[in-house]
C-alpha cells in the first residue's frame, strides 16, 4: 500500500513539474550580470556584496571573485558591489529580457571609515543565523578538518572528542542537530560508536559556497529538532576551476565548471581519508586500517531564466578494520598510582555505506516568487562485527620518587579477562518528497513548505560482553563458590539479540511570514511561523509556533536587538526508539523543548579595522525528554519518555580583524543543563549495626532497614559548564605568504558514572578537555593578496596554477591525554576500577593545497 501511494504521489509531482516547465517556458522578465571581482593586485575577492537598489537578497562572490546576479528586465537598476575594508561601487544597469552583460571590476581598499563598514545580509543578521566563511575550513588545523571543525569554536558549541565530527549544541546531544546542503535534509550513519570509525562527514568544504549556523531559537523553515541547524549551500560555477589535497591524514579533489552560456553547470568531489596514522599513536596499539571514501557530485541545467533543475549525489564508504594487541594505561592519584594492561586478541571490522541522491526543480514565475520540488532518497547499509578478547592485569606503582623501581607495577591488585562481541547489520531508507515557496517583496517575505517522507529500517542485532576474573565469570556472590552441589552457568552482560523491521510516514509542513518594519526610531524586524508534523507510528500530530523581533535602533553605535522564541519538538527516529535491550517503543512522543533567546549584535571598530561582537542569554525548558547514556560517540537511549528538565546559559563571541585583512574570533559559553527522571528511586539497606550493605561483597549481613530516596534533578550528559574557544590568524608583516593558523578549544568536564549504578548517575566529572592545534603555511605559487606576492616565472603546467601552499600542523601541541569515556573492569572482589580512554597524543601532519 505504502509503495503504490509513494509511486502515485512522486508521478503527480512530476507531473506538475512538466506543467510548469511548459506553461513558463516562454517567459523572460530577467537579465543577467555576470564577472569577476578582484583587488587593485588582481586577487580574487570571494564574499563582495553584490545586490539591485531597492531588491531585497543579492548575490556574494564565490572565492574565485566571480558572481552572476539576475536583474530586472526593461528598467533602470542601481548595482552595489561592496565588501569589507573596499569602497562601494555603483552603476546603472539597463538590460533587456534574456540579455547578459559581464561587469568586472577591481575594489580599492578603503582609506575612510564607511558607516556600513561590516557587509552583511540585513536580513540574516536580524535572524539567530550566523555566516560563516567557508574558505577558513582548508585553513583551520585540526585532526578532523572540514566544516565541522569551525562549527566547534563556535559559542554555545561544544566538542570534546577530536576524531569525531559530531557537536552539542546548548546542552543538546549529538542527534539534536539540523543539516542542511541546498535544502535537503543531511542524514548519518546509525551504529557508529566512536570517533574512530566513523570516518568523513557528508559536507565537502571545497563545493561549499556559504554556511549559516544557528545554536537556537531558529525559524519555522527549518525541520523539526531541538538543539541546532547548518545550512549549508554548495557553489554554483561559472568558469572551470579546481583544487587538490594531499596529507598525511588523506586527499582529496574537487573539479567545477560551467558551459560557454552558462546554463548547465558541475561540481565534483572525491576525498580519500584514513586516520591510521592518529589511531596507531593511541594507548591501544595494533593493526589499523581504516578507511574512509566519499564520492559527491552536483549537476545544474538553467532551462531558461524561469526554470532550473539540479541533481546532488552523494556515495560513502567508510570501512574500519582493527587487530588489536595490547594496551597500558596508567590511572588514579599519586596515593593510588595504577596501571592497567591488557592483551588482546581477536579483530573488529565494520563497514558503513551511504548513498544519497536528491533532484531539485526551481520554476520562478515572477522576480517575487520562487516554486520549488525536492524529490530525494537516503540509504545505509551498516555492519558492525567483532569479537575481541582481552585478558588484563591491574597493578599497583610504586609512587616513591627516590625508589629505584618507581613507576614499575610492583603489586598484583586482580587479573581477569573480558570477550566483547557483536554481529550487527542495518538497513535503513529514508525518501521524501517537498514543495517549497517563496513570495519575497520589498518589506516582507513569505515561505512555506509540504513534505511527505517514507522511512524502512531492518536492523538485527546480536551483542554482549562477558567479565572474568581469576577465573570466576562475573558477577558472582560470596558465599556460594564451593557449595556442595551448585551448579553454575556462564553469566554474559550486556546481552542485546534482536531483530527489528519498522516502516513508517512522517507528514510536515511550514508556513512563515517576515516583515521589515521601518519608522523614525529605527529598523524592526518581524518573523512569525509555524510548523506541524504527523508520524502515522505513534499517531502524533504536532503543532510548533515560532517567531523573533529585531529592532536596529538609529543609534551612533550600529547595534542590534533581537529575541526570538519557540516551541521545538523533536518526534522520534529509530536510535530514540530502541532501548538497551534492543526492544522498539512504538508509544514514543515527541521531545520538546521551549526556546527563550535573547541577543545583541554590535558591530563596532577597533585599531581602525571592523569587529562584531554578539552576546546571547537563552533558557530551554525540555519535557517529555527521552533519557540517555553516552560512550565516546554512541548514544543508547532509555525509549521512555519520563524526563523533564532545562538548560539555560550565555553565549559570547568577538571577531574581526585582530591582524589586518584577516579574520580571527574567540567564543566563550557558560551553560548548564540539568534533567529529572520520573521514578529514579534507589534504596540502601542496612545491617542490624548500621552499616550500609553493599550488594555483590556481603552476603551475610541481614537487611533489617532500608531507606529509599529519589534523585530529583541530576546533570543530562552534556553538561559542559564552561566552554571557550579561539581561533587566530596572523602572517609575517614583510611577506604575508607566511601564515599562521591557531585553534584552541577548552571545555571543562562532562558528567560521567558507574554502569549500573543508579544513584551516582553522572555524578562525577571527567578531566576537562584541553586542545591546542597549530598550523604554518607557506604559498609558493600564487599571489599573498593585497599585502604582497609570491609572482613568479611560470611555464607549462604551473601557468595553470594559481596557488600552492605548503603546510605544517602541529595537532595536540600541549600534549594533553584528553579523555573521551571510561573502560570498567573488576577484580576478583568485585571491586570496579573506571580506566580512561584517551585520545590523541601530539601528531605532526604535513599537507600541501593546489588551486588550478
Amino acid at each position: 500500500m505504502t509503495e503504490k501511494l509513494l509511486g502515485v504521489l512522486f508521478r503527480s509531482l512530476f507531473l506538475v513539474v512538466l506543467l510548469m516547465a511548459g506553461s513558463f517556458v516562454r517567459a523572460q522578465e530577467f537579465g543577467e550580470v555576470y564577472g569577476k571581482i578582484t583587488d587593485e593586485n588582481n586577487i580574487p575577492l570571494g564574499l563582495v556584496n553584490i545586490y539591485v537598489q531597492g531588491l531585497p537578497g543579492g548575490v556574494a562572490t564565490r572565492p574565485d571573485g566571480t558572481y552572476s546576479l539576475k536583474v530586472p528586465a526593461n528598467r533602470e537598476n542601481i548595482l552595489f558591489i561592496s565588501s569589507v575594508g573596499y569602497n562601494t561601487l555603483t552603476f546603472k544597469v539597463r538590460l533587456e529580457a534574456g540579455r547578459r552583460m559581464e561587469i568586472s571590476r577591481k575594489l580599492k581598499e578603503s582609506t575612510t571609515q564607511l558607516p556600513d563598514f561590516i557587509v552583511e545580509d540585513r536580513q540574516i543578521r536580524a535572524t539567530s543565523l550566523s555566516p560563516i566563511d567557508p574558505r577558513l575550513a582548508a585553513m583551520i588545523p585540526s585532526a578532523t578538518e572540514g566544516i565541522e571543525a569551525l562549527i566547534k569554536t563556535m559559542p554555545g558549541v561544544s566538542s570534546s572528542n577530536e576524531l569525531s565530527s559530531q557537536y552539542s549544541v546548548r546542552g543538546g546531544n549529538y542527534d539534536e542537530n539540523l543539516l542542511y546542503v541546498n535544502d535537503v535534509e543531511i542524514y548519518k550513519p546509525f551504529l557508529v560508536r566512536s570517533g574512530q570509525q566513523e570516518g568523513l562527514s557528508f559536507l565537502n568544504s571545497d563545493l561549499v559556497a556559504s554556511i549559516l549556523f544557528s545554536a537556537g531559537g531558529f525559524e519555522s523553515r527549518y525541520g523539526d529538532k531541538m538543539s541546532s541547524v547548518l545550512d549549508i549551500r554548495y557553489k554554483r560555477p561559472t568558469v572551470s576551476a579546481g583544487s587538490a589535497n594531499v596529507s598525511l591524514l588523506g586527499a582529496s579533489l574537487h573539479l567545477e565548471g560551467s558551459s560557454k552560456d552558462r546554463r548547465l553547470m558541475y561540481l565534483l568531489g572525491f576525498r580519500q581519508k584514513t586516520n591510521a596514522y592518529l589511531l596507531k599513536a593511541m594507548e591501544t596499539k595494533g593493526d589499523y586500517k581504516p578507511s574512509f571514501t566519499d564520492l559527491q557530485g552536483m549537476l545544474m541545467f538553467e532551462v531558461n531564466p524561469k526554470l532550473e533543475f539540479s541533481f546532488l549525489g552523494n556515495y560513502a564508504r567508510n570501512a574500519y578494520n582493527l587487530i588489536p594487541s595490547n594496551r597500558t594505561t596508567s590511572f588514579g592519584t599519586i596515593n593510588e598510582a595504577l596501571q592497567l594492561r591488557i592483551y588482546f586478541d581477536g579483530k573488529e571490522a565494520d563497514r558503513f555505506v551511504n548513498y544519497m541522491g536528491a533532484l531539485t526543480s526551481a520554476y520562478r514565475p515572477s522576480k517575487e516568487v520562487t516554486l520549488k520540488l525536492i524529490v530525494s532518497a537516503f540509504q545505509t547499509r551498516e555492519s558492525e562485527t567483532f569479537d575481541i578478547l582481552g585478558q588484563y592485569w591491574i597493578g599497583e606503582l610504586e609512587s616513591d620518587m627516590s625508589s629505584s623501581t618507581f613507576g614499575q607495577a610492583l603489586e598484583t591488585r586482580g587479573v581477569g579477562s573480558y570477550l566483547n562481541h557483536a554481529r550487527n547489520f542495518l538497513d535503513a531508507t529514508v525518501g521524501s518528497a517537498e514543495h517549497r515557496g517563496t513570495v519575497m517583496r520589498d518589506q516582507s517575505t513569505l515561505m512555506w513548505g509540504l513534505k511527505f517522507q517514507h522511512e524502512s529500517v531492518t536492523d538485527k542485532l546480536s551483542e554482549w560482553t562477558m567479565n572474568d576474573s581469576a577465573g570466576f565469570t562475573l558477577p558472582y556472590h560470596i558465599g556460594e563458590i564451593g557449595k556442595a552441589g551448585n551448579q553454575f552457568e556462564i553469566q554474559l552482560q550486556d546481552v542485546l539479540r534482536t531483530t527489528i523491521n519498522l516502516e513508517s510516514n512522517r507528514f510536515s509542513g511550514f508556513a512563515q511570514q517576515s516583515w521589515d518594519i521601518e519608522n523614525t526610531k529605527g529598523v524592526w524586524g518581524l518573523v512569525a511561523g509555524a510548523r506541524f508534523n504527523y508520524w502515522d507510528l505513534n499517531k502524533q500530530f504536532l503543532f510548533s509556533p515560532r517567531g523573533s523581533v529585531s529592532f536596529k535602533p538609529y543609534w551612533n553605535t550600529d547595534i542590534l536587538f533581537r529575541f526570538s522564541s519557540g516551541l521545538y519538538y523533536q518526534p522520534p527516529f529509530y536510535r530514540e526508539l530502541r532501548d538497551n535491550l534492543g526492544n522498539i517503543n512504538k508509544e514514543l512522543k515527541a521531545q520538546s523543548s521551549l526556546h527563550f533567546v535573547a541577543a545583541s549584535d554590535l558591530n563596532f571598530l577597533a585599531w581602525g579595522r571592523p569587529f562584531k561582537f554578539i552576546a546571547e542569554a537563552y533558557y530551554k525548558y525540555l519535557n517529555h525528554l527521552v533519557p540517555y547514556d553516552v560512550d565516546n560517540v554512541r548514544i543508547r537511549y532509555f525509549a521512555t519518555n519520563n524526563a523533564k528538565g532545562y538548560a539555560t546559559g550565555l553565549d559570547f563571541k568577538v571577531n574581526g580583524e585582530f591582524v589586518k585583512g584577516v579574520e580571527s574570533w574567540a567564543s566563550l559559553s557558560l551553560m548548564r543543563t540539568r534533567e529529572d527522571l520520573d521514578g529514579d528511586f534507589y534504596t540502601d539497606y542496612y545491617n542490624a549495626a548500621g552499616q550500609l550493605i553493599i550488594p555483590g561483597y556481603t552476603s551475610d549481613m541481614a537487611a533489617v532497614d532500608s531507606i529509599t530516596t529519589e534523585r530529583g534533578f541530576m546533570p543530562r550528559p552534556t553538561d559542559q559548564r564552561l566552554n571557550f574557544s579561539l581561533f587566530f590568524q596572523d602572517y609575517l608583516p614583510r611577506n604575508p605568504t607566511y601564515k599562521m593558523h591557531l585553534n584552541l578549544l577548552f571545555g571543562t568536564g562532562l558528567p560521567f558514572s558507574p554502569p549500573g549504578v543508579a544513584r551516582a548517575r553522572n555524578a562525577q566529572r571527567m578531566p576537562s578537555y584541553r586542545r591546542v592545534d597549530i598550523g604554518f603555511s607557506k604559498q609558493i605559487i600564487g599571489e599573498a593578496g593585497r599585502h604582497g606576492s609570491t609572482e613568479v616565472s611560470r611555464k607549462g603546467v604551473l601557468r595553470h596554477i594559481n596557488n600552492i601552499w605548503i603546510s605544517a600542523e602541529v595537532l595536540n601541541l600541549l600534549q594533553v591525554n584528553n579523555t573521551i569515556s571510561y573502560i570498567w573492569v573488576r577484580d576478583v572482589n568485585n571491586r570496579q576500577y573506571g580506566v580512561p580512554n584517551y585520545l590523541t597524543p601530539r601528531q605532526l601532519n604535513v599537507k600541501i593545497s593546489v588551486e588550478f
